[in-house]
């Protein structure tokens, strides 16, 4: 299948750019989120939900045995303890027994991979000095600010691909509830607790 053999190749060459260069750790890792995270939001535009579900479970086995024998260093690569990885294909699957929409499953997808990602790359280039702590982890105004923009777009996007009606205020309310889940989700749950909260949300507006 080749949704395996692209992600397969993304996670290879993310390591291979670990490996050669002097990369921060915990930009190559949010590269390898993006970047694999972006191709699994379109997968429901040509795969069937069931296939997804079994890439899923398959991913959190390689995760897995990824970490057991430190195969692909590039997306474990973060000095801090966290569940991210797992949680990351976990929700790919759970995502799919929340909606059969291709829209909403690819906006709650790119919630985890893009905003979240986004945020921890500028707010690794420039949170230095805005830090502050949330249940003894850093986060940084730069990088909420990333966030709440990014999310704030793919919504935007959403609501025009899929012909939903939503006005600026809706869109931007809940990209500041998206912004407060994530500064709140610690040790990777954003990973899973945002796209769950985005399909929910977006799977009530549609009826």
């Amino acid at each position: 299948m080749y949704a395996v053999a692209v992600t397969f190749l993304l996670l290879v060459l993310s390591e291979v750019i670990w490996r050669r260069t002097d990369i921060h750790h915990e930009l190559a890792r949010k590269i390898v989120h993006m970047s694999v995270g972006t191709f699994v939001a379109f997968w429901p535009f040509f795969l069937s939900w069931n296939q997804i579900r079994l890439l899923s479970l398959a991913f959190v086995v390689v995760v897995l045995i990824s970490q057991y024998l430190n195969i692909f260093r590039a997306i474990h690569g973060v000095d801090r303890p966290t569940w991210g990885e797992i949680l990351f294909a976990l929700a790919t699957g759970l995502v799919t027994y929340i909606t059969h929409d291709p829209y909403v499953y690819a906006a709650a997808i790119l919630q985890m991979s893009l905003a979240d990602g986004m945020a921890a790359v500028v707010g690794t280039a420039l949170g230095k000095t805005n830090r502050y702590r949330v249940f003894g982890q850093y986060k940084s105004l730069a990088g909420s600010a990333a966030f709440l923009i990014v999310s704030y777009g793919v919504l935007v996007w959403f609501a025009r691909a899929s012909a939903t009606p939503l006005t600026n205020v809706q869109l931007g309310f809940f990209a500041i509830v998206a912004t407060l889940i994530e500064n709140v989700s610690v040790r990777g749950l954003d990973n899973i607790v945002l796209p769950v909260f985005i399909s929910l949300f977006l799977s009530h507006l549609l009826g």
